[in-house]
């Protein structure tokens, strides 16, 4: 656990917002790259990126806002600047950046499936990066155990809430190492011959069956809207890795990348 990288007076870098500001980058220059080598604008792609970035932000936040009952009981917390530098619910952020990406892809006449293809392993890498910033600050922390790889954070300046001083499933590094895993294989299917939308759904389905079993070690605070025996991250994660499914296999002509086929 090492919240912040350095601190001068008043002045602190925090790891995390440090880490997810290259996870950004790394993510833009992923879907760059690949917009070039598919031939479309990557200018309009940058700004896509961009654009989803924002909306990312604004949906984790208000997600999280909707499922805190803290928020609820007092809802001038909302406001405030603990709410404005949390991280929020990452599902929010994902599925409002998804809607908002759809109807920017069609006004931009991209085309659709071709362009969250290509953002696909960018997507992946960035979330790793930024699950490495979770664990450097202590927050989607997991629940207690004995075993070897178990970490225990001890750090007071750490304002997650995050418990000091018990082994805890590191559930930010599960979640980090498989991202890295599905960004080299969603790479390795870009550059191959594949179905238009299948590398965005191997992204959603295989992201989707890692976060359902990490949330079963993952400590949970906020409410569960849906009861039953998953969290809503399950029932949403069981819904992404459904489409995930359908956009990997769905019957479809099969799209051959340029380089290959100048081959």
């Amino acid at each position: 656990m090492f919240p912040r990288l350095f601190q001068i007076g008043s002045f602190s870098l925090p790891t995390y917002g440090l880490l997810v500001a290259i996870a950004f980058l790394a993510a833009l220059g992923f879907a760059s790259h690949f917009a070039k080598k598919r031939g479309l604008n990557s200018e309009k792609i940058v700004n896509l990126g961009v654009y989803c970035a924002l909306m990312g932000m604004l949906g984790a936040k208000l997600l999280m806002i909707v499922l805190d009952p803290e928020f609820r009981t007092h809802p001038a917390e909302i406001f405030s600047l603990a709410t404005l530098q949390s991280a929020g619910i990452f599902f929010g952020g994902f599925i409002l950046a998804l809607v908002f990406a759809f109807f920017y892809i069609r006004a931009q006449r991209l085309p659709v499936l071709t362009t969250f293809d290509i953002f696909a392993p960018g997507i992946a890498l960035g979330h790793g990066i930024g699950r490495l910033g979770c664990f450097a600050a202590g927050c989607c922390w997991g629940k207690p155990t004995h075993l070897p790889w178990a970490v225990t954070f001890t750090n007071p300046d750490a304002t997650t809430g995050v418990p000091l001083g018990i082994p805890l499933h590191p559930t930010q590094l599960y979640e980090a190492v498989a991202e890295g895993f599905i960004c080299l294989f969603l790479i390795w299917t870009l550059n191959r011959k594949h179905r238009e939308g299948a590398v965005i759904g191997f992204y959603l389905l295989f992201y989707g069956l890692v976060r359902f079993g990490v949330e079963f070690l993952r400590m949970h605070d906020s409410s569960n809207p849906l009861g039953g025996p998953f969290t809503l991250e399950q029932w949403i994660s069981l819904a992404l890795a459904v489409a995930g499914l359908y956009l990997a296999f769905r019957p479809q002509a099969v799209s051959t990348p340029r380089e290959l086929r100048a081959t």
